[in-house]
């Protein structure tokens, strides 16, 4: 049995003349004249364009591969006694009552109204549109909304001295979007990788910005390698490689400048660098970070070895980090090469239960454990549930990279479908909202005269996770939990024998084998 679909898929525009051989993906008879419709055959002509998903700065894409263990394998444990964290009274005890906040940072200061943040919103062409869709949603539902890597880099407009950023309207933008709207509960984060850090991100966003927390990046869940996008014209490809990114195919050089003048090659390829992570590196630059005034400094790391998953979590700790971010493989992301995303790393379910062995041996030794957050394929409130309660007590809040994405987008279609035909009718947009959303009346009596003026890809996202926290409250009154502190790994039973031995999750034919030999005698 193959996990994996090899040389065809929607995400590459892809297909197969006929069925396909389950290991190679080529067709079991590949014939002679055929145009070659397979990634092979579009490889022969378009060659390294092939490798990412299309059409990019239009699309989110993940993973297709199916992983042998995911969050399917569980089932979330219900019981008929009791309450935790309210009396066990049937008129007291009901599900609205659960308690859906939580808080992150090493003095728990941050606080959330929800435990979900999204995934880093960077530099790609479908970030940038739909910012304000994502930052207003995030700020209006008391939830952290990430800036991803290489936004100032990549802002056409941004200015430059020694060096060193010194002006970016599009970084700007961005914060000024959330904090237009921000009401004191979650927060905006800016993340940086290698080119941010040589730009002097760090000291723009701090000073021209006051952003108080900062997020280290290693790696994600989609990929090992640094992130990428395409350019579209030989002058940004131009501006881009004097900025100092890698650009490929060089186009400082004739080759590349001919082809693309001939249509043989249609588009450039912007590439970050790897990060090198060093123990010593790491501590010194978490203390930089701190000296220039941030108040929370956090990490995002990939779906990389054991070994590093080890690192990450140790030299976290030793640094106090305010959250960890764990995004394990078979996710997804605004652009990644297709194979990679499928093909590498550890799949979410099983870092989430490395990362537990983990962080519980830190804790036997009074060690202090930073907030862990987990990501990686995650989009609604049974998986938010069991994501918190597989690496219970130390999972406080759940990375939604696509999920929140499609939430805003589908909100900011419908929207505009609206108010095209509010437009038509004479009618006030603000009526139409009412109308097409089902938050739009509860959002209209907290916002007032301000509600048109929130995008309705905001009221999307607003949507959505209203929907996540009613639904995770009815899972969390089922299991008797009235806040998401008292969740533990035995809300969760195994279905499978192979997934009880991967988490340590009782096998569903052995949970409460004690209990049950107690009750009955």
């Amino acid at each position: 049995m193959s996990f994996s679909k090899p040389n065809y898929s929607a995400a590459t525009l892809t297909t197969t003349r006929v069925t396909p051989a389950p290991v190679s993906g080529i067709c079991v008879t590949c014939i002679d004249g055929c145009e070659g419709p397979c990634e092979i055959g579009r490889s022969a002509l378009k060659g390294r364009e092939v490798i990412y998903p299309v059409p990019f700065g239009k699309i989110t894409a993940g993973s297709e591969k199916d992983y042998p263990i995911d969050f399917s394998h569980f089932n979330i444990q219900g019981t008929a006694v009791g309450a935790v964290g309210i009396e066990a009274d049937s008129d007291k005890a009901r599900f609205p009552a659960v308690d859906t906040t939580t808080t992150v940072a090493a003095d728990n200061s941050i606080k959330m109204n929800f435990p979900v943040f999204t995934g880093a919103v960077g530099s790609t062409d479908i970030s940038r549109i739909n910012w304000d869709e994502v930052a207003v949603g995030a700020a209006i539902s008391g939830v952290l909304v990430v800036i991803g890597e290489n936004v100032c880099g990549m802002d056409p407009q941004a200015e430059f001295k020694n060096g060193k950023v010194t002006k970016s309207p599009e970084m700007d933008r961005r914060v000024n979007a959330f904090k237009k709207w921000y009401d004191g509960t979650g927060g905006i984060v800016v993340q940086a990788n290698v080119e941010d850090y040589r730009l002097g991100v760090p000291e723009y966003v701090r000073e021209k910005l006051g952003i108080d927390i900062f997020e280290l990046k290693w790696g994600q869940g989609a990929k090992d390698i640094g992130g990428e996008v395409k350019l579209r014209s030989i002058e940004r490809a131009l501006q881009l490689n004097e900025r100092g990114y890698i650009v490929l195919p060089d186009p400082t050089t004739a080759s590349a400048q001919n082809a693309f003048k001939a249509g043989g090659i249609t588009e450039f390829e912007r590439h970050s660098r790897l990060g090198m992570v060093k123990e010593d590196t790491f501590y010194k630059t978490v203390e930089h970070l701190r000296s220039l005034g941030f108040k929370y400094v956090t990490l995002k790391t990939g779906a990389y070895r054991p070994a590093d998953l080890a690192r990450a979590i140790k030299f976290s700790s030793e640094a106090k980090i305010d959250m960890l971010t764990i995004d394990g493989a078979g996710g997804g992301t605004g652009m990644s090469p297709w194979r990679m995303m499928n093909e590498w790393g550890i799949p979410t379910v099983q870092i989430e239960c490395l990362t537990h062995q983990m962080c519980k041996r830190l804790a036997a030794k009074g060690s202090y454990v930073p907030p862990i957050a987990i990501a990686g394929g995650l989009s609604l409130e049974d998986h938010i549930f069991k994501a918190i309660a597989l690496g219970a007590p130390f999972v406080k809040a759940i990375c939604l990279g696509r999920a929140i994405f499609t939430a805003a987008m589908v909100g900011k279609t419908h929207g505009k479908l609206m108010a095209d035909k509010m437009e038509m009718e004479g009618e006030d947009i603000e009526n139409g909202y009412i109308r097409l959303f089902a938050v739009g009346a509860q959002l209209k009596e907290r916002f007032g005269k301000d509600f048109n003026k929130i995008p309705a890809g905001a009221i999307g996202m607003y949507s959505y996770i209203d929907r996540l926290k009613q639904g995770l409250q009815q899972f969390m009154a089922g299991a008797r939990k009235f806040a998401l502190k008292h969740i533990d790994r035995n809300d969760l039973t195994a279905l499978t024998r192979e997934a009880a031995d991967v988490s340590g999750i009782s096998y569903v034919m052995d949970a409460d084998r004690e209990e049950v030999d107690k009750i009955l005698g």
